[in-house]
């Protein structure tokens, strides 16, 4: 595909995103996204066949951003605590951000009969960020930053308690407290003290 074609697309997603934040998965249909992109439909159409796959797209590009943001710091050596601090900071403020949340949109698309028939893709979305938690993690206890923890448990406790906050922001106001103390209890857990 082309540079325009990939920024088309760039574009769609990003205004896609702001609708299955606002409305969830299943409320979102391609007029909508027609209307926030000012596309025709042929022209949405021509880059993708439907909501599913814009939708697909948005999760695959979160997935490899995560990737990035641990995967090349721990290549290029940074401190294990600075890579933590840069993660959770951009979490805290995620939970703060209700409008911009994707939880019951991942939730109604996960849950879709459709996606659901796909073998446990949740669930593989879960062991992907497990490890490269996983990975974070023993590289900070290897370079002798973090303390010694039960790395599976620290991972439960980090994204339960992150799609938590996000989900309930989605039905509730969250005071901007919540995600702060959560992210603190994080970090004492597995920051050695200096």
């Amino acid at each position: 595909m082309n540079k325009r074609g990939l920024a088309t697309k760039k574009f769609i997603k990003e205004k896609a995103y702001q609708l299955f934040a606002a409305k969830g998965f299943k409320e979102v249909t391609m007029t909508d996204v027609c209307e926030v992109t000012e596309l025709s439909r042929g022209g949405l159409y021509c880059h993708y066949e439907n909501t599913n796959k814009i939708f697909k797209e948005i999760i695959d590009d979160l997935m490899n951003y995560q990737d990035e943001e641990f995967s090349s710091k721990i290549k290029e050596g940074l401190s294990a605590t600075k890579i933590l601090d840069d993660v959770l900071e951009r979490y805290k403020n995620e939970m703060i951000d209700s409008d911009a949340s994707l939880s019951i949109a991942i939730y109604e698309y996960y849950s879709s009969r459709e996606i659901a028939s796909e073998e446990n893709a949740l669930y593989n979305q879960y062991i992907f960020s497990s490890d490269m938690w996983k990975k974070l993690i023993e590289y900070g206890i290897n370079k002798e930053e973090f303390n010694k923890v039960d790395i599976e448990s620290i991972f439960d406790l980090i994204v339960f308690s992150y799609q938590g906050v996000r989900m309930y922001s989605k039905l509730m106001p969250i005071d901007e407290k919540t995600p702060k103390r959560i992210i603190q209890e994080i970090r004492k857990l597995l920051v050695r003290e200096e």
